[in-house]
């Protein structure tokens, strides 16, 4: 489908013109509240502005189809279709906003490590640092070549907001089949949940 026609609502129908709009705002709205995690060039972009960037994509790439859906006479959808097309959209437009605002919110206090060395065909170790009152939260994310990791490996929870990681509390060994980091907590302030973490790219 080229982008003349999409622009003149040549072809297609105005269903699937709908559909495929909101099908895209559906999509950007699960990835706004998921796990995403990209690295650039040794540079971590959080899940929230992953989302963001996607987000904002998906409300062109919908506006568009809007617009050709209606060239494309979307008056003549049967009724019920054309009741729900519009909260539908309402409705996942207000979740993907709100699913970057509380990620956003949430990477307030946030650090993020890249860790060294990386591991066979360049696994990389990244981690994620947050302390709440008196509770440190870390998660471990494994990233392959594409630069993109869509969920966490592991997570950990340290007492007093200690943050292993920065203090460097933590090594990691890497195989040929993958990595395992082990978190250290302290006599006043250990690892109360979590603490071995599996690097596993997919090889």
């Amino acid at each position: 489908m080229t982008e003349a026609r999409i622009r003149h609502g040549e072809g297609l129908s105005p269903g699937t013109f709908t559909a495929a709009g909101v099908g895209s705002l559906a999509l950007a709205a699960w990835a706004s509240w998921s796990d995403l995690l990209l690295l650039v060039w040794g540079h971590v972009v959080p899940d929230w502005e992953v989302s963001g960037v996607l987000f904002v994509l998906a409300l062109a790439l919908w506006w568009t189809f809007l617009r050709a859906a209606g060239r494309a006479q979307a008056a003549r959808l049967a009724g019920t279709r054309a009741r729900w097309v519009s909260p539908m959209s309402a409705v996942l437009i207000g979740v993907g906003t709100l699913g970057i605002a509380w990620g956003a919110v949430g990477d307030l206090d946030a650090r993020y490590y890249v860790l060294r060395p990386t591991g066979p065909g360049g696994c990389t170790a990244v981690v994620r640092e947050t302390s709440f009152l008196m509770i440190g939260n870390g998660e471990a994310y494994a990233v392959g070549r594409t630069g993109l990791a869509l969920g966490e490996a592991g997570s950990w929870v340290v007492d007093d907001g200690y943050r292993p990681i920065a203090d460097g509390a933590y090594e990691l060994d890497w195989e040929q089949d993958g990595g395992l980091l082990v978190i250290s907590g302290t006599s006043t302030d250990p690892v109360l949940r979590g603490g071995m973490t599996d690097i596993d790219c997919g090889w």
